[in-house]
């Protein structure tokens, strides 16, 4: 049994996961050190007198929520175009800005919710489409593809609410973007739970996932086998709208208004480095989506970890900088190709001197 378990985490320890795994090591070996208590779990009341969980660690799960979802969509279509779409935060922002005129035009309940998030989910897709046809049917690179949307998708969110920034007020809302009555966990995590078990249902219990990296990984290939890279690529960018819909909508809930300036800013950055974390390839092809959940979660975990330790907000970012190289350097092909290097060379260097110490017997 024990050496069944030393095995599985060498088999860890091998895989596309060592880093970021190393990396959530060292940030709470490292925040233990500095402060004991930095993850402990709080049970308190909150605003409304409901019983909550509180704490870092809840604070960096809840705070991610975001960003994991919007990771899952840059890792597919990291894997299916061999790049990466620099405007998730702009159509998030649009998706919101849908979002909020619909649930102002009536009285806001679970009916009016519903129907605001499909009607914003409709229109997020059809702007991720619109990437989705540059790249794929018109080989326009997917950052320059992208960078069309991101350049205009916030002024297009101003323009829907008329240049303002509108509020929402409701329980429901707040139930989102909080806690729901009686349950102690905050509903952005219970969602990203949710999300990421249908996604891996999605990608493993159909075809899907498989042909997604096909064609990431040889699309003339993948044509010879049946494979339509274009229909595989639009897929993709359905899925991402879908994902910067509840990113977006999520946010709102939280803040209970819409800032087509500030909402989700940079995050499409946090997302392509959370793929990178993660230990997937950004020229696309073979993908890990748990590497990339872990990549988000590292990113957030870093962010709080700072705040704690009184690093100003303007700073925050150039820290975060530093760390971030560090992390992709330390997994990048170099450095894995010199490590294994020096691993053959300790070990032929011990080779040779168990030899020597045979033949001197």
């Amino acid at each position: 049994m024990a050496n069944k378990i030393v095995n599985q985490i060498k088999k860890i320890f091998q895989s596309q996961l060592a880093i970021p795994i190393v990396a959530l090591l060292v940030l709470v070996i490292f925040n233990l050190i500095r402060d004991p208590g930095f993850f402990s779990i709080m049970i308190k009341k909150n605003n409304l007198g409901n019983t909550v969980l509180a704490g870092n660690l809840i604070s960096i799960l809840n705070g991610a929520s975001e960003l994991v979802i919007l990771s899952i969509g840059m890792t597919l279509i990291t894997s299916a175009t061999k790049g990466q779409d620099i405007s998730i935060g702009a159509s998030a922002a649009i998706a919101g800005s849908v979002f909020v005129k619909i649930l102002r035009l009536g009285n806001i309940n679970a009916a009016t919710i519903l129907f605001a998030l499909i009607f914003a989910c409709i229109v997020a897709i059809l702007f991720c489409l619109l990437n989705g046809v540059l790249i794929a049917k018109f080989n326009i690179q997917p950052m320059i593809a992208s960078l069309i949307l991101y350049t205009a998708g916030r002024p297009i969110a101003y323009w829907i609410n008329g240049g303002a920034t509108p509020n929402v007020e409701s329980p429901l809302l707040t139930y989102i973007g909080g806690f729901i009555p009686h349950i102690a966990v905050p509903t952005p995590i219970l969602v990203v739970v949710i999300f990421v078990i249908l996604i891996n249902l999605l990608l493993k219990k159909t075809t899907l996932g498989l042909y997604i990296q096909s064609v990431g990984i040889n699309e003339r290939a993948a044509k010879l086998n049946g494979i339509n890279p274009i229909m595989m690529k639009m897929i993709v960018f359905v899925i991402l709208g879908i994902c910067v819909t509840m990113a977006g909508s999520m946010n709102v809930c939280r803040i209970g208004l819409i800032n087509h300036e500030t909402i989700l800013l940079d995050i499409e950055m946090d997302a392509i480095l959370a793929v990178a974390i993660g230990g997937n390839s950004l020229a696309g092809g073979k993908f890990k989506l748990s590497g990339s959940i872990l990549g988000a979660y590292i990113i957030q975990a870093l962010t709080i970890t700072l705040y704690a330790m009184k690093v100003s907000s303007t700073a925050v970012k150039a820290y975060k900088a530093i760390v971030i190289i560090i992390i992709v350097v330390a997994g990048s092909p170099v450095v894995k190709e010199w490590i294994k290097g020096l691993k053959n060379k300790l070990l032929e260097k011990s080779a040779n001197t168990a030899n020597a110490v045979v033949e001197a017997k």
